[in-house]
């Protein structure tokens, strides 16, 4: 992508207008890779740059994409499968090389983001960013404070001691309980093994949050594509040095 005025890739950014994007320039609001930029005459490259307006990241590459899908059970989170299971591919063939953001189990239904942004996907899902991802499962038995305790403090498992972020009980019965459990680790099954591992396994798992992208009222099987305010926040969340 070639360079365009700054204040015309701000009006197409959906900032501003030119003229009140020009109005933000002079006060000195406005970063292009960290540094303030007050000439009207700047340039950038929408592909490389990194804008700021008002403190806030600016995604203006607008051949980017980035959308929620909510998951339903049993699809596999790939593009394609050689076993000719159900995959991503069946919702997202009217769009050009998107991909998944990291991955949700088969059996695990909700939030996947989808983009062409390899950049953000990679800081997105990489542990030294500690985006957290937020699930609500259904498990066996009635949970106690002791066990949200534990795994709050950390558990055991095969490949190490993991910790939850936050946890706590939604619903609890004598049969069945809902716990909330927020986590920034990526790991396999990590939420399940988690349960399992204090007593609790886990029948139904569906992530409500990714981030600052949050679910909401998504159908499963439907995709929507993230608002510029979404956009920022996503952006703002991997902007932690690993």
């Amino acid at each position: 992508m070639t360079e365009m005025r700054l204040q015309k890739a701000m009006a197409h950014a959906g900032v501003a207008s030119r003229r009140a994007s020009e109005e933000l320039i002079i006060k000195g609001l406005v970063k292009v890779n960290g540094k303030v930029v007050t000439e009207l005459g700047s340039r950038i490259d929408p592909s490389k740059d990194k804008l700021e307006v008002r403190g806030r990241p600016i995604q203006v590459d607008t051949d980017k994409l980035y959308l929620a899908f909510n998951k339903p059970l049993g699809v596999i989170s790939t593009m394609s499968d050689d076993e000719g299971r159900q995959d991503l591919s069946h919702y997202f063939n009217q769009y050009e090389r998107v991909f998944n953001v990291g991955r949700l189990d088969a059996d695990t239904s909700g939030l996947l983001l989808m983009t062409n942004d390899g950049e953000i996907a990679n800081q997105l899902t990489h542990p030294s960013f500690e985006v957290p991802k937020v699930y609500v499962a259904r498990v066996t038995g009635t949970v106690q404070q002791s066990t949200i305790s534990k795994l709050l403090s950390g558990v055991e498992l095969e490949d190490g001691l993991i910790k939850a972020d936050k946890a706590k009980v939604l619903d609890s019965g004598s049969q069945m309980s809902l716990v909330e459990i927020t986590l920034h680790s990526g790991k396999n099954r990590i939420v399940r093994r988690m349960l399992e591992s204090v007593g609790h396994p886990v029948k139904d798992l569906i992530r409500q949050q990714f981030g600052p992208i949050k679910l909401g009222t998504l159908r499963p099987g439907d995709a929507r594509e993230l608002g510029k305010l979404e956009v920022s926040a996503l952006i703002a969340a991997t902007n932690k040095e690993g």
